[in-house]
């Protein structure tokens, strides 16, 4: 029987469409170890094709899961931040999860263990964590959680599931391609440090730079904003010494760049700029910005992953790091008479 009208497919027309009970639909949904791989396949398909949804109150009470990823987000304002939750938030509607989530950081008068008691007074299967400063971490290992945690950062992590974009990846890709195009000094401008992301690619920048043999400068900490990188580019007196900077971000990518445009400096004639994170106003800017991009797509569907996996208590996959790809446009050449 195929619904019509307004109605709403149930279990057991899925059950009659895939040629199985409605016992083995449920566990489907459920994620059953027991289930054959065909088998499987044919009731997703017919659940597919029958665009069926589950009663998750009903489903609630038979799991004892509420199907309620809940999510902690610091610096919701910056693009990285931004982008995770909004593809946590793909993921796990996908995944038959709904999300709840809680911003904190500056200006938020919640803090870290504020938001987790939140969160879990809403009765959250999992949490993920997208707090990019270490303090934040910190604060959170000083409380108990009753449920799986996952934190979005870098590297490995004693207490928390972890899962990542490869930032130092990333960096080297943005290195190598300077090195490529013949510059041999370089100026990293990073963002603030006490963010993960951005003392991975610090680390990682100088860690290839000397493996290159590349002279090492001093590195210039920002604030992950175009105005500092605007003012830092207005700033300079002369043409550099250093033929091309390597920059923590986009925003402050775009901002050098006008900074040096206003200054009377060419991009990438002068000087190349390679950003990182290829937000979409990148292409479009004069000129369009070579850029480390990150799949913020796969990184949701890991996040959802691994944080299903805690909750059904399956094997948890091994820690992951999503891979960059570089993106060249034209914000790079190679340096101008072989380099100054």
């Amino acid at each position: 029987m195929t619904p019509t009208g307004t109605e709403k497919p149930n279990i057991r027309q899925v059950a009659q469409a895939a040629g199985v009970s409605h016992m083995t639909v449920s566990r489907v949904l459920n994620d059953h170890a027991s289930i054959r791989d065909e088998t499987r396949k044919r009731v997703l398909d017919a659940i597919a094709e029958l665009g069926y949804r589950p009663n998750m109150a009903a489903r609630a009470l038979a799991t004892k899961r509420t199907g309620r990823i809940g999510v902690v987000v610091e610096s919701a304002a910056e693009y990285g931040p931004t982008s995770t939750l909004r593809a946590v938030e793909v993921a796990a509607r996908a995944a038959g999860y709904a999300v709840s989530s809680v911003a904190i950081g500056v200006g938020e008068e919640i803090s870290p263990p504020d938001a987790v008691d939140n969160l879990t007074a809403q009765g959250v299967d999992a949490l993920c964590v997208v707090a990019p400063r270490s303090s934040s971490i910190t604060a959170l290992r000083k409380i108990a959680i009753p449920v799986p945690v996952l934190v979005v950062k870098p590297d490995d992590d004693p207490t928390f599931l972890t899962v990542s974009l490869d930032q130092q990846g990333g960096a080297v890709l943005a290195v190598d391609h300077l090195v490529s195009l013949g510059h041999r000094d370089v100026l990293h401008l990073a963002g603030p440090l006490d963010w993960f992301d951005a003392r991975a690619r610090e680390r990682a920048f100088h860690a290839r730079a000397r493996e290159w043999g590349i002279r090492e400068r001093p590195i210039v900490v920002g604030d992950w904003t175009a105005d500092f990188a605007y003012d830092f580019a207005r700033g300079m007196r002369e043409l550099p010494e250093y033929t091309a900077i390597f920059v923590g971000n986009d925003s402050m990518a775009i901002g050098l760049i006008h900074g040096f445009v206003e200054r009377g400096f060419d991009v990438p004639g002068d000087i190349s700029v390679v950003g990182f994170d290829d937000v979409p106003l990148a292409r479009h800017v004069t000129p369009p910005l070579t850029t480390v991009h990150q799949s913020f797509d796969a990184l949701g569907s890991s996040v959802v992953d691994i944080l299903r996996a805690a909750i059904e208590g399956r094997g948890i996959p091994g820690a992951t790091r999503i891979p960059a790809e570089l993106i060249v446009r034209q914000s790079t050449a190679p340096p101008r008479g072989g380099g100054r």
